[in-house]
């Protein structure tokens, strides 16, 4: 007996590995997308600081871009480096 697949549909699903369930700057979760982008996903990617704190790309650079003086974290305002 032999079987012919005529049509197959494929399903994924993925999930961002984070401290948290959602940016603490937009407050949308971590597995959607911020504001400012329509899919989530690599174009919508997290980062997180040397403090353990992760946010939207978008939102974090929106961030520290409106500081004056100095960039700091919204969560702990430790200054704000990029975990590498």
């Amino acid at each position: 007996m032999k079987v012919k697949i005529k049509k197959w549909n494929a399903v994924a699903s993925w999930l961002w590995v984070a401290n948290d369930e959602s940016c603490g700057i937009c407050r949308q979760a971590f597995n959607g997308c911020c504001p400012d982008c329509k899919v989530p996903g690599d174009d919508c990617p997290l980062v997180w600081g040397q403090c353990s704190h992760c946010f939207h790309m978008h939102c974090i650079l929106k961030w520290l871009n409106s500081q004056q003086v100095q960039q700091q974290c919204p969560m702990c305002r430790q200054e704000w480096k990029f975990k590498e």
